[in-house]
C-alpha cells in the first residue's frame, strides 16, 4: 500500500466513513441494515465509478508519476453474511487481473453487528472469511464500522412480500 502510494486514497476512504454520524437504536437487531448501507453509499457517490452488478463496489484511482494505481471498495453492512465470500472473491479477482491494487472490505464492528439484522456480517466473521479464502496474504485491508451513539431506530424493509400468503403446489 505504502510503496504504490495507496496511502492517501485509503484515508480518503477512512474520512469519508469518520465523517458519517449513524446513530441508531442500542437494541438487538433494533435496526435495518439496508437504511445504514444507503446512508454509506451516499458518502461514496463521488467516487463511485460505473461498476457492473455483481462487481466490486466502488474504485478510486489516482496518477502517480503516470501510473495509475487502483483502490477497490466492497462495502458488506446489509444482506446476509455470507455475501463477504462472494465480495472476497470480486476483490481476489480484480486484484489478480490488475484492475485494483488494494482491496477493501467494509464491515460493522462485533458491537454494531449486535444492533442490526442477525444475518449482517461482523469483523470477526469477516476475518474468518478472509483467512478461510486465503485471501490474507492478498493485499486486502478490512475497515470495521461502529455507530457514533443512541438515535431512533434505523427503518427495517420487508422483503419476499410477494411469497407470503401464497401456498405454492
Amino acid at each position: 500500500m505504502n510503496r504504490l502510494g495507496l496511502g492517501p486514497l485509503l484515508t480518503e476512504i477512512e474520512q469519508m466513513l469518520q465523517s458519517h454520524i449513524a446513530l441508531l437504536a442500542e437494541e438487538k437487531q433494533a435496526n435495518g441494515a439496508a437504511e445504514l448501507r444507503e446512508q454509506l453509499d451516499g458518502l461514496f457517490k463521488d467516487v463511485r465509478t460505473a461498476a457492473k452488478v455483481g462487481d466490486i463496489d466502488w474504485v478510486r484511482c489516482k496518477k502517480i508519476n503516470g501510473t495509475q494505481v487502483c483502490l477497490g471498495v466492497e462495502i458488506q453492512v446489509s444482506g446476509r453474511s455470507e455475501m463477504l465470500y462472494k465480495d472476497v472473491l470480486h476483490l481476489r479477482r480484480r486484484i489478480e487481473c490488475g484492475d485494483i491494487d488494494l482491496g477493501v472490505i467494509v464491515v460493522p464492528s462485533d458491537r454494531l453487528q449486535r444492533f442490526l439484522p442477525d444475518r449482517t456480517p461482523s469483523s470477526s466473521y469477516a476475518e474468518k472469511v478472509i483467512r478461510e479464502q486465503d485471501a490474507d496474504r492478498l493485499p486486502i485491508v478490512m475497515i470495521e464500522i461502529e455507530h457514533d451513539g443512541r438515535g431512533p431506530a434505523l427503518t427495517k424493509r420487508t422483503t419476499n412480500t410477494s411469497r407470503r400468503g401464497k401456498i405454492l403446489r
